[in-house]
């Protein structure tokens, strides 16, 4: 299949790349001319516009796949291509925006026969080689025809064993994308998925903050010990009942400095968090874990602790993300802080 892929920073950029890998035909854009030359002496076509994105898509259907910072930019360039593409063409939302916003364009652009598709998508920067997990909202009809693009950038089956009973369930959740529901549904998803995901870094990140105090001078002298806090998380990876990916990228922080002194402690937050817990208050749904996770980013940003430093390691493993604050050695990734979902 063709389509056109907007926005080509850390995740954009890759995710051009994956379908390229597939075989299928990226027609690219970015504002950055750099960003599209790198793309396009890989194998895409550089479209100098929107406009020129557009012509150059030759089949029909036309979809185009806009990876864009959740906002103001992504909803100019939904309406930019709304003027520009045709009944029947499609609009791929693969940032991270605000499910409501989905429902309202969706709404608006089918009343010009236009498609939108909403896809919450993780993988951070490591989706190149291990694919994305995708969360999908929109019509039926289009879904279906894109699937061969999701197929192409979701992980696959890969050596995760099968879960007993799914058989009945659809099979694309093995492969590591869903048709969630209607317009809204996907964002939807994802959003509790990176709510979800504050709770289990500050789960660790306490934790690893407790271990590191043990040796304080505040406890009786038989009760301190000075721990190994990088071996401590490399056994735990070990057939631990707490292994994961996210421990995986705490143990490599650690191994490199297990002091974390080149992390500030300052924690930004995305959109998701906060929506998440605007939705647990609608819902009338008890959330403490994640608005007590949310409210500890907050707090990083007046003072920081060796937790906070330990959920921006994290955050700078899964995602490239670079927090902010006090000046610190995390300056190197910076130019790579683009256009990322966490």
């Amino acid at each position: 299949m063709e389509i056109g892929v907007i926005g080509l920073g850390r995740m954009g950029g890759n995710i051009a790349r994956r379908l390229m890998k597939a075989g299928h035909r990226c027609v690219v854009f970015d504002v950055d001319s750099k960003a599209r030359d790198t793309l396009a002496r890989e194998g895409a076509k550089e479209a100098a516009s929107l406009e020129g994105v557009a012509a150059a898509l030759t089949g029909k259907p036309r979809a185009v796949w806009i990876m864009l910072p959740a906002g103001r930019i992504t909803e100019e360039t939904v309406e930019h291509f709304a003027r520009i593409l045709a009944s029947g063409d499609i609009i791929i939302d693969g940032g991270n925006s605000f499910y409501k916003d989905d429902i309202r364009r969706a709404k608006r652009l089918a009343e010009r026969g236009i498609h939108y598709v909403d896809c919450g998508t993780s993988g951070g920067v490591w989706g190149l080689d291990r694919g994305y997990c995708l969360m999908i909202g929109g019509p039926k009809e289009a879904v279906g025809h894109l699937d061969p693009i999701f197929a192409a950038l979701a992980p696959g089956l890969g050596s995760i064993a099968k879960t007993p009973g799914r058989a009945k369930y659809d099979q694309r959740a093995e492969r590591g994308y869903i048709h969630a529901g209607p317009a809204g549904a996907g964002h939807f998803v994802k959003m509790i998925h990176n709510g979800i995901e504050y709770g289990l870094m500050q789960a660790y990140a306490e934790g690893f903050d407790i271990l590191r105090t043990k040796e304080s001078a505040e406890l009786p002298e038989e009760e301190r010990f000075t721990l190994n806090i990088p071996d401590i998380a490399e056994v735990w990876r070990r057939g631990s009942v707490i292994s994961s990916w996210l421990l995986d990228l705490s143990a490599a922080a650690l191994a490199k400095d297990p002091q974390l002194k080149s992390f500030s402690g300052f924690v930004e937050d995305s959109g998701e968090g906060r929506w998440t817990i605007e939705a647990a208050i609608e819902q009338a749904v008890p959330a403490e874990v994640l608005s007590s996770a949310l409210y500890t980013r907050f707090r990083s940003r007046q003072e920081h602790t060796f937790a906070e430093k330990m959920l921006s390691a994290m955050r700078l493993g899964f995602g490239g993300h670079i927090e902010g604050g006090e000046p610190g050695a995390q300056t190197s990734d910076r130019a790579t802080a683009q256009n990322a979902a966490e």
